[in-house]
């Protein structure tokens, strides 16, 4: 006798309908949270200095020096070796300039030390001589001022951009970017969502990767560079 037809839905189908209700109220209020964080006020750098207002026709190659730190500062030297080549690399994505990067040895042997600020008393041929080793027309000094590698994060920049010809300060920015301060933590995370890194508002990379935050300050403050 054949036994009679019944109406039986496939083992686990009944918990779907839930599970994708529960997955798009969650999707829903990332995309809301996402929404709220770029609509907050975020940190607008503002010690930099710019003369002229736009970069010379003529100044088209840049010799970027290794990032200098202060070495007594026993955190300093880890963050330069971490971070130089996300400088490098937001340096890059602007397509201002050309960019060459000087390697520390061959400047410790041309000048006695692998890394210079800016701020000391350069030897009388420094941006000559690198002019001719790297036919720059501008050298872009930088240095790590702070670096706080854990919760809150903090990265101090202090770029200083020189005109290898002229000897006059193209331009020059510093500025500490602390994540304890609610509009450079908004801007972190703006960055993220902008960068296509993150779908939550409240990103665990961004606030606890210094790598990640020292990204998003270099390229805030990079932004700041004259334009053509």
């Amino acid at each position: 006798m054949p036994h009679p037809k019944t109406n039986r839905r496939p083992r686990g189908t009944v918990w779907l309908a839930p599970l994708l209700a529960i997955c798009c109220c969650f999707a829903g209020c990332a995309t809301q949270a996402r929404h709220l964080t770029l609509l907050k006020p975020e940190y607008q750098p503002d010690n930099i200095f710019a003369y002229p207002d736009y970069l010379p026709l003529n100044l088209q190659r840049v010799a970027v020096l290794p990032l200098a730190c202060d070495e007594p500062r026993a955190n300093l030297p880890e963050g330069c070796e971490a971070l130089n080549p996300v400088l490098l690399n937001e340096l890059a994505k602007l397509k201002k300039f050309e960019i060459v990067p000087v390697h520390g040895e061959h400047l410790r042997s041309r000048t006695g030390r692998a890394t210079w600020t800016g701020t000391e008393v350069l030897p009388a041929d420094f941006l000559e001589t690198l002019q001719r080793t790297y036919g720059c027309d501008a050298v872009l000094f930088c240095q790590l001022t702070v670096f706080h590698a854990y919760a809150p994060l903090a990265i101090g920049w202090r770029f200083k951009l020189v005109d290898t010809r002229t000897r006059q300060i193209v331009w020059a920015a510093d500025e500490v970017f602390d994540a304890s301060q609610l509009t450079v933590a908004n801007g972190a995370r703006r960055f993220q969502f902008t960068s296509a890194q993150s779908a939550s508002a409240d990103d665990w990379s961004i606030r606890n990767s210094p790598r990640q935050f020292g990204q998003y300050a270099a390229a805030r403050l990079l932004a700041r560079l004259p334009g053509r």
